[in-house]
């Protein structure tokens, strides 16, 4: 009977905190698995709003850490099927920006217009010295992505503010939140 409860003693409790990040990682998981499914699937050529589209909804309910950590998930997912060294750095940022300006305001419209200037402008950048030295990319100016990213981003930002002013209006986001917190 000692002996049981010194193995009970060592070991430590899950507690709060731990629950917390298991099931932001769990969640992270999911986005990543969203995104790949829906960027493999729904195809448009050089462009991917359903990346930015699950990029919305990640930062909103997981936070800029995990979120960009999906994106980057999904990108190395999909540079593995083919794609470009982009599909990294363009999910990347954006969750970033869009999830700190979500917990500074908490609107839609911060996370919105984050995921666009993260990805249409910051990602974009950081794409082009990547491009320049991985696939000898011969543009002169490191905005040569700004006008490939930001309509995508664009779009696909739409998408998941609309997505979240809906779940918001239903109070099901408010639910969701409360019950990645329990």
């Amino acid at each position: 009977m000692k002996q049981q409860t010194n193995i009970q003693k060592s070991q430590p409790a899950l507690g709060n905190a731990g629950r917390l990040s298991t099931r932001k990682l769990v969640l992270t998981a999911m986005f990543t698995c969203l995104a790949f499914v829906l960027n493999t699937f729904v195809y448009f050529p050089a462009m991917a709003p359903f990346q930015h589209f699950v990029n919305v909804l990640a930062a909103a309910l997981v936070g800029p850490w995990y979120g960009s950590a999906a994106g980057a998930l999904c990108g190395v997912l999909r540079m593995l099927c083919g794609r470009d060294i982009g599909s990294v750095t363009g999910a990347m940022f954006g969750p970033i920006l869009g999830g700190l300006l979500y917990r500074k305001f908490g609107t839609w419209w911060s996370v919105w217009i984050g995921e666009i200037i993260g990805t249409g402008i910051i990602g974009a950048m950081a794409s082009y010295p990547l491009f320049k030295i991985f696939y000898a990319l011969d543009a002169q100016s490191p905005f040569y992505f700004i006008p490939f990213y930001i309509p995508s981003a664009a779009v696909g930002a739409s998408m998941g503010a609309a997505v979240l002013v809906l779940l918001k209006r239903t109070g099901v986001l408010n639910r969701m939140k409360q019950e990645l917190e329990r």
